[in-house]
Formats: C-alpha cells, sequence, structure tokens
C-alpha cells in the first residue's frame, strides 16, 4: 500500500479507498464527456481532412457504436501481480517450448532467411512470436476500430488512442486488411506480432510480396515487420543476455538497466555463471537484472539486445521469457533454481 504523509505522519489507504477516487474520477469524466455520435462526427471530418478516403471513413465508421466491454477491460485492469517464477512457467511452459521447436523447423527457410537480413537469430524471432500471439493462435478477437474509437473517445488517454485509431484507418485505406479481419487486443494491439496501428505504419514490411503487409494472415510479413521493429537497437552476434549468481552480501543498488558495466567489472565484483565458473572474457557492457524485487535471484546480466526486447513491452518480466524462451527453443536448460 502507498504511504501518505498527513500533518507529519504516514497515513495508509486502503485499496477500497483506491476503487472509490477511481469511480469518482471516472463519473467526472463521464460528467464531462461529449456525445459519441458528436465525437465521432468530429473525428469522421478529422480522418477526411488528413487523407484517409470516403469509402474507408464511411465503411469504418458509419453506424460504430462504442464497446462497453472495452471501457471496462480499461477501467478494471487487474492490480495483482504474478511473481517471476510462475509467470516464467506460463509464458515458458515445456508446451510452449516444444511447440516453438516444431514452428522453428517448420518455418526454417523463413525464419533463417529473415534473421540473415536483419541480424537476428531464427530462434529469437521464434520466442516474440510465441509470447505475442501464441505463434499467431490466439491474436485477439476485438474489432480494432471499434475499439480505438471506444478507447479516443472515452478520454483518459483519448488523444493517443485518436492518433492509433487515423492510423488504422490508413491502413484499411491503404488496402493492407480487410475491416472484418483487423482484429487484435481490446487496447488496440493487432496481428500476429501485436503491433499498435503506430508501429505498423513505421515498421511493418511486405515479407511475401503480394504488395500488402498483413500482419494477420500473412506469417512472412508478421515476422519481418518484427524484425524490421527491432533491428535499429539489434546487435548482430550479440546475446541478449543470461542468468548469472551473485555472491553473498551482493549490493542489489547495482541493480537496473541505468548502470552498466563491462563483464570484467562484474565478475571482479563476484558475479558467476549459474555453475560458479567465471564470465565471458568478451569486451561488451552488462546490466543487472533482478526481475523480484528485493530478492537476489534469480539474477541475469543483460546486454544492448535486451532493451530491443523491451521495445515490446517495457517489462523485465515480459523481456526476460522472450529472452529465455529464444534460449530453450535453440535447446539450453531451464533456469537454474535460486539457492544452488
Amino acid at each position: 500500500m502507498e504511504a501518505v504523509q498527513r500533518s507529519g505522519r504516514a497515513v495508509r489507504r486502503s485499496p477500497a479507498i483506491y476503487g472509490v477516487l477511481a469511480a469518482l474520477a471516472f463519473a467526472a469524466a463521464e460528467a464531462q464527456r461529449e456525445p459519441f455520435d458528436a465525437w465521432l462526427a468530429q473525428f469522421r471530418a478529422e480522418a477526411l481532412a488528413g487523407g484517409v478516403s470516403e469509402r474507408t471513413v464511411s465503411a469504418a465508421l458509419d453506424g460504430l457504436e462504442p464497446l462497453e466491454q472495452v471501457i471496462e477491460r480499461d477501467r478494471n485492469q487487474p492490480e495483482f501481480r504474478l511473481d517471476f517464477a510462475t509467470y516464467l512457467s506460463r509464458v515458458v511452459s515445456e508446451r510452449r517450448v516444444e511447440q516453438g521447436r516444431r514452428v522453428l523447423e517448420e518455418h526454417r527457410a523463413l525464419l533463417e532467411d529473415v534473421g540473415r537480413r536483419y541480424g537476428m537469430p531464427p530462434e529469437l524471432l521464434t520466442a516474440v512470436w510465441g509470447v505475442e500471439s501464441n505463434f499467431g493462435e490466439t491474436q485477439g478477437d476485438f474489432p480494432i476500430v471499434q475499439a480505438l474509437a471506444t478507447l479516443a473517445w472515452e478520454g483518459r488517454r483519448g488523444a493517443m488512442f485518436r492518433r492509433e485509431l487515423l492510423h488504422a484507418l490508413r491502413i484499411l485505406d491503404g488496402g493492407h486488411v480487410e475491416l472484418e479481419r483487423m482484429k487484435g487486443s481490446w487496447a488496440g494491439a493487432m496481428g500476429q506480432l501485436q503491433f499498435m496501428p503506430s508501429t505498423f505504419v513505421d515498421y511493418a514490411k511486405d515479407g511475401d510480396g503480394d504488395g500488402r503487409k498483413d500482419i494477420w494472415g500473412s506469417a512472412a510479413d508478421a515476422l519481418e515487420s518484427a524484425a524490421s521493429f527491432m533491428a535499429s537497437q539489434w546487435r548482430p552476434g550479440l546475446r541478449w543476455g543470461r542468468q548469472v549468481r551473485l555472491p553473498d552480501g551482493f549490493d542489489r543498488a547495482l541493480a537496473g538497466l541505468e548502470t552498466r558495466k563491462p563483464l570484467a567489472e562484474w565478475q571482479r565484483l563476484g558475479v558467476r555463471l549459474p555453475d560458479g565458473s567465471a564470465l565471458p572474457s568478451a569486451d561488451v557492457s552488462a546490466s543487472l537484472i533482478l526481475p523480484e524485487e528485493g530478492a537476489g535471484e534469480p539474477a541475469f546480466l543483460v546486454y544492448q539486445n535486451y532493451r530491443a526486447l523491451l521495445r515490446w513491452n517495457r517489462s523485465h518480466f515480459f523481456a526476460l521469457a522472450v529472452g529465455h524462451l529464444a534460449d530453450r527453443i535453440a535447446g539450453a536448460p531451464p533456469l537454474v533454481a535460486s539457492g544452488r
């Protein structure tokens, strides 16, 4: 719970108070919000002025209504947080590891071609694909235009979602996907790699050469788009990171992406590989990540490519899971349990 200073002493607010405050904030926002039809008329004019065709605007926006389920999801996102071990067991399950290995073999020619051109390991692309959409099987079934329009009108993050909605209409206008196939998460992430529309506009690629960037139905388009997205920060030939063991009494204040040290310096501080052997002698800098706050292990030294993974999701749990899944797909063993 959050401690709030009042009259010189700490007062702790209960979760129930936060719920009441959130409800009051939403009620105030609703009281000030214009009717959806009026908002939609204004957005329609903006889209047309922004160069979207009348045909696309009419097809996408005529008769559109807000989705109550999207509003409920946005207002009631779960507050609980899985611990890292539970999260990892769900995201990097043995079933997903085996499926990832099968998918890598099935699409090896494509993954190796994309990986070679963008400098990325095929197993890393496979892992991102697996974590984001279970290799294309779970892309979300919310209609993207309707979901984004609901979030843009609702107002909590209206300006951001309004921009995303305009990008979505431009994607439709470009003929990359039909309106009925433009589906994804309730928050607007789309396709096999869960791109937001703005990410699609900046990075999506036509991997199969058919003139469209179909990240929903084409594995070639989805995977090349993923590589395009990460390429600006990815260093070919460098790992994402690795699990390490910390010595007794290690200063956990050194953890975090803000601190970078050469591997030789981490070695001097007593950091070792999980089996107790020395760190590699490579001349690279690394940061120490401790995914469990207040705990010393599991611990990871991560490199520049870890930061590229964080572009997908600013979560250490997510990035560590993707990196570990890639290692497992390539044949590496599970993490070493803490305390060994």
